[in-house]
């Protein structure tokens, strides 16, 4: 698949995709773990309808496939999804990647890390990849911050301070996290 065509995932379709990367499962599976209570979902709510219509984007671009339905007990017959291997490689790229701005750190970031947590994969290689992309942005707003006013000033404080917080978030996840290994963890993370 051409990577331009994964460009244009939402983040509701990337969290899919990751999660069945990780392990085959049916969409109520899916919206259970994407629920505001789930696993997934209690870092970014997916909901019900979306994660449905995640799914059948997902089958359409080639990126999963639908096994043959399954009967079952609680309801209609389910098929089981998985990933195909353009959807494990998309997968593992989007989890390797730092987030491109700090405005998507609440949602992107924390799914990605979320996703990483569930296979027990070490997200140092993304963190230390977050901090190289957000630590020239603090420096820019510092350097705005000397000669700004009035509410440009207000705006660049803001943004200052929120790209900071993230800055310090990161190294408090790096400094508890064991010493890194070898680089090539992350390429684990979506299995």
């Amino acid at each position: 698949m051409p990577r331009r065509r994964e460009r244009w995932l939402s983040l509701a379709e990337r969290l899919v995709l990751g999660l069945l990367s990780q392990q085959p499962a049916h969409g109520f599976k899916l919206a259970a773990l994407l629920a505001p209570d789930g696993e997934v979902g209690m870092a970014w709510y997916v909901q019900k309808g979306e994660v449905y219509r995640s799914v059948q984007r997902l089958e359409r671009l080639g990126l999963i496939t639908a096994e043959d339905k399954e009967r079952s007990r609680l309801g209609p017959p389910r098929a089981p999804l998985s990933a195909m291997a353009e959807g494990h490689k998309a997968a593992r790229d989007w989890l390797s990647h730092p987030v491109a701005h700090p405005r998507d750190v609440r949602s992107e970031l924390l799914v990605k890390l979320a996703l990483l947590s569930r296979v027990g994969a070490d997200p140092g290689y993304l963190l230390r990849a977050q901090r190289r992309q957000l630590s020239p942005v603090a420096d820019r707003l510092a350097g705005q911050l000397r000669t700004a006013t009035g509410f440009d000033r207000s705006l660049a404080l803001c943004r200052y301070e929120s790209v900071s917080a993230t800055l310090r978030f990161i190294d408090a996840l790096l400094a508890a996290a064991p010493a890194p290994r070898a680089e090539t963890t992350h390429a684990t993370a979506a299995r």
